[in-house]
């Protein structure tokens, strides 16, 4: 397959918006210079080969912008993007050796789904006896035997976008190129499109980018994560890393389900107190390192706000207690949801630990599971 470097990346959008008089106050969180509005700043990346790499990010972030200026059908506005240490800024999409699976299926409705499949073969002038070898064995290896003579308005969406797929891999490119192509199905199918996906780049070793909005994509299908907002990379890492090591809020709110709880809190000493009176005892380490702050944003993810006994003897002395106001019941685990420390908070427990709304309960905190961030600038605080 192939490495890919983007160094440097940058795309600029002619700005179409006139300032009316008076008017001052930005519409967009993108940064607007004046060359234009950057929707992708100072993209850096080395992808190695056969690396499965997830962009993601809210919508606007600059994560299609991005792959779409790797299939060059984006002009890049500056730096450079390499496939196998080639510049390729300026070559055309059809030479880049490069397979795209887009959000729509792009299918051809009057086509079978074998005809489908080859139709891209035909058009590089690929023998006949070399398609129908790529296109059994690709038919075989997405399981669409049945439906070889079907058209797409008699396919489910997850067998439409396995076409798609099929169409992409019998071309033997360097690169495939994936954009939100699970966001049309349902809930049940993405996770088993998620599934075949992920087993169909092992079996491929493929060097894979893959664009989605959906954290839980990314968390389950990539070796790498990019995380973006307003045309920025905010964090790169595995998985875990970004779940356990979050540079700042963003990074640690977007990356989790149920998304990370968030307080504002002053430090005095070694306790930080809640804007609703509650406060918390740190210990040394934790104070030694917020010894220089006044206030700062404390962040826990609901698995870490505990209610058992034994968590609740050990860390004894950060005891509190909170009114349940709300719960969800997952099947082998449980939301609950209160009032703390001036937000709603949510706590994620096991099957066994449902609490009916309005019922006072215990909790704590486990302390090594804490964040901490800087209330200006929203960086983590590295403890």
């Amino acid at each position: 397959m192939a490495e890919v470097s983007l160094r440097h990346i940058k795309k600029v959008y002619p700005n179409m918006e006139k300032k009316k008089k008076g008017e001052s106050e930005k519409k967009t969180n993108l940064k607007v210079t004046d060359e234009g509005v950057l929707a992708v700043q100072d993209f850096n990346l080395e992808i190695r080969d056969q690396e499965f790499i997830v962009l993601v990010g809210p919508s606007g972030c600059g994560k299609s912008t991005t792959i779409r200026m790797v299939a060059g059908l984006e002009e890049i506005s500056g730096g450079d993007l390499l496939i196998d240490g080639v510049r390729v800024n300026d070559v055309e999409p059809k030479d880049r050796d490069i397979a795209m699976v887009f959000q729509s299926y792009a299918l051809y409705p009057h086509m079978t789904v074998e005809k489908n499949i080859s139709y891209g073969l035909k058009n590089m002038k690929v023998p006949a006896d070399e398609i129908k070898r790529k296109v059994d064995w690709a038919i075989e290896i997405l399981g669409l035997s049945e439906y070889r003579y079907r058209k797409p308005k008699n396919l489910s969406g997850g067998q439409r976008q396995r076409v798609a797929l099929g169409r992409a891999i019998v071309k033997d490119q360097k690169v495939f190129l994936m954009d939100e192509p699970l966001s049309n199905l349902d809930a049940k199918l993405r996770v088993s499109m998620r599934n075949e996906i992920s087993k169909l780049h092992r079996n491929l070793g493929s060097t894979t980018i893959y664009v989605t909005h959906d954290q839980v994509e990314a968390m389950t299908m990539a070796d790498r994560i990019v995380i973006m907002k307003d045309g920025i990379v905010q964090q790169i890492g595995k998985p875990m890393e970004l779940y356990e090591y979050p540079v700042n809020k963003f990074v640690a709110g977007f990356i989790g389900s149920p998304q990370m709880n968030f307080y504002n809190v002053k430090v005095d000493g070694n306790k930080i107190s809640f804007t609703d009176g509650n406060s918390m005892v740190l210990n040394d380490e934790m104070a030694d390192k917020l010894r220089n702050y006044k206030e700062v944003i404390l962040g826990i993810r609901g698995e870490d706000i505990k209610f058992d006994p034994q968590n609740l003897d050990i860390f004894k002395e950060n005891k509190q207690r909170a009114v349940i106001d709300n719960t969800e019941i997952m099947g082998n685990e449980n939301n609950l949801y209160f009032e703390f420390g001036g937000s709603s908070s949510v706590a994620r427990v096991s099957k066994y630990e449902v609490s009916d709304v309005g019922e006072e309960i215990e909790f704590v905190f486990v302390p090594h599971r804490m964040h901490f961030f800087d209330k200006v600038t929203e960086d983590a605080i590295t403890l």
